[in-house]
């Protein structure tokens, strides 16, 4: 998420240091903590939250749990982590839903927090979770509030109730009521109620909303905030807690790149739960909030949990049997492929999932430079093909190709490409559907694959002289390690995994390794 873009690089940057210490001393540890205040205070963290969370950090990297573990560094980046758990609210909280329905959901939060557009997202979540959701216009006050509630609703799907036209006219607190009414006597089982805001906090703000919350006593208040407006984040959200209370938060513009401080702030400050998070302009950027999720992503140790989610949602379990039989009989085509293509699209942003992935922080500039846009690409050059000729891309001759091309807006080039990937994919895919290892192009044949050619057996290995260290090299190189240094690999997203500080084996640890193999 861009919100945590300079928090998560100056923390990766702060444990990097740390990977090279075989112990850590008080002084390491004191530096550490220093660079994550600053870092924690340059988000926009709220002064209260970074005291606590430094000094919590300090003492327990200073503890018996870093000084006799294996890898020091590693233990603190595990530290910060829970700790990061921790400030983000321990468990996930699901909202709670009423005994008996409707459930009453009440929004609340200042203007331009994005309450309105939220409340569609919310209510298509809950229409996907089995739902039936009422969508309430009682935010009469903001020009047009109204009307774009009614939109929103329609894009989402949901019915929005809607009897005052707004724009300064009607009794907000009579339409909560009334809408909460029209729910029970329409039997849907979620009401969310739509309420106005304010630039700032006011008393008549205050009063307005906890009539509303007075007159439908609502089994939910969510507090609606934008994570981008730091430090004011704690005085909003005292305010609200004090004036209406509140039973969660939604975390709005999770996907912009401000500090993002408030989202680090609120939950630890208001002891309410962060239960959403809003992360895009779209309807369905829209996410359960789980704090171990979110400190991962900020330390850049991926979020593979909500990874896999979406690729569930998104893929159909029968369909992607039918393209695994595709792969192993040798008959999987551009149909297919474009098919597989759109599924892929509806996951969301690719940026976005490539950045959930552990590590994404090293490959910034990539994903910066990643255009989305070539799926865009990709599906006008498959649209300009012919059935047959998606069907058989030995049909593809020069001709066909230059009327593909320009069918489709792109180059010849563009089209030679897209076959040859598609020829090189099916391929490899045919490989792994019957069970063995494909050659990726640029990274050799890959260890224990059975591969028709005898590239294997050039392969160079150890020349030492000593059996122990020949064979202790030779597994090595096996698997992708410089012998006596470390990994190839990625390792963690710090650089912090197993390959990344070992040390070359000693003589005493080759004797004992000689031995081993002697007893053999």
């Amino acid at each position: 998420m861009a919100t945590f873009g300079t928090l998560s690089d100056r923390l990766t940057e702060t444990f990097k240091n740390l990977r090279t210490k075989g112990k850590l001393s008080p002084a390491d540890v004191d530096g550490t903590v220093r660079e994550i205040r600053r870092a924690l205070l340059d988000a926009d963290v709220a002064l209260e939250v970074v005291k606590q969370f430094t000094g919590t950090v300090r003492e327990r990297a200073l503890s018996d749990e870093v000084n006799k573990a294996l890898n020091p560094a590693q233990q603190v980046v595990q530290i910060v982590n829970e700790e990061l758990v921790a400030i983000l609210g321990g468990q996930q909280r699901r909202l709670e839903f009423a005994k008996k329905p409707p459930t009453v959901i009440m929004l609340a939060g200042l203007q331009g927090a994005g309450k309105t557009t939220l409340a569609g997202k919310l209510a298509k979540w809950l229409k996907k979770e089995g739902h039936t959701p009422l969508l309430v216009a009682s935010d009469l006050q903001r020009p047009n509030a109204v009307t774009q509630l009614q939109v929103v609703g329609e894009q989402a799907g949901v019915p929005v109730f809607a009897p005052e036209p707004g724009n300064g006219v009607g009794d907000p607190v009579k339409v909560a009521k009334n809408g909460v009414a029209e729910a029970e006597r329409r039997q849907y089982d979620v009401v969310i109620v739509d309420t106005a805001g304010r630039l700032g906090i006011d008393a008549e703000l205050m009063k307005q909303a906890s009539n509303i919350r007075k007159a439908v006593d609502p089994d939910e208040v969510l507090f609606v905030i934008d994570a981008m407006i730091g430090q004011d984040a704690v005085n909003t959200a005292r305010a609200f807690q004090d004036g209406v209370d509140f039973t969660g938060v939604v975390l709005t513009k999770l996907d912009g790149d401000a500090r993002g401080g408030a989202a680090l702030s609120v939950a630890s400050v208001t002891g309410r739960p962060i239960i959403f998070a809003s992360t895009g302009e779209g309807l369905d950027d829209f996410e359960p909030f789980h704090p171990d999720r979110m400190a991962s992503r900020i330390l850049d140790l991926g979020d593979i949990l909500t990874l896999i989610e979406q690729a569930q949602a998104a893929f159909d379990e029968e369909e992607a049997a039918k393209v695994a039989e595709k792969f192993r009989t040798d008959s999987f085509t551009l149909d297919d492929f474009l098919a597989q293509m759109q599924q892929l699209k509806k996951m969301g942003s690719l940026k976005g999932m490539l950045g959930m992935l552990p590590g994404a922080r090293g490959m910034k500039d990539q994903l910066e430079n990643f255009d989305e846009r070539e799926l865009v690409r990709t599906e006008a050059i498959i649209q300009s093909m012919t059935p047959a000729e998606r069907q058989n891309t030995k049909l593809l001759n020069g001709s066909r190709r230059l009327r593909i091309a320009k069918g489709s807006g792109m180059t010849v080039t563009d089209v030679n490409q897209l076959v040859a990937r598609f020829e090189q994919a099916a391929k490899m895919m045919k490989t792994v559907a019957k069970g063995g290892m494909p050659n990726v192009p640029g990274m050799g044949p890959i260890p224990g694959a059975h591969g028709g050619k005898k590239q294997q057996a050039k392969k160079k290995g150890s020349r030492s002289g000593n059996p122990a260290k020949r064979a202790a090299e030779n597994a090595a190189i096996a698997q992708g390690v410089k012998p006596g240094g470390a990994s190839s690999g990625g390792g963690s997203g710090f650089g912090l995994g197993a390959g990344g500080g070992q040390k070359a084996p000693t003589e005493e640890e080759l004797a004992a390794l000689q031995k081993m193999l002697g007893r053999r």
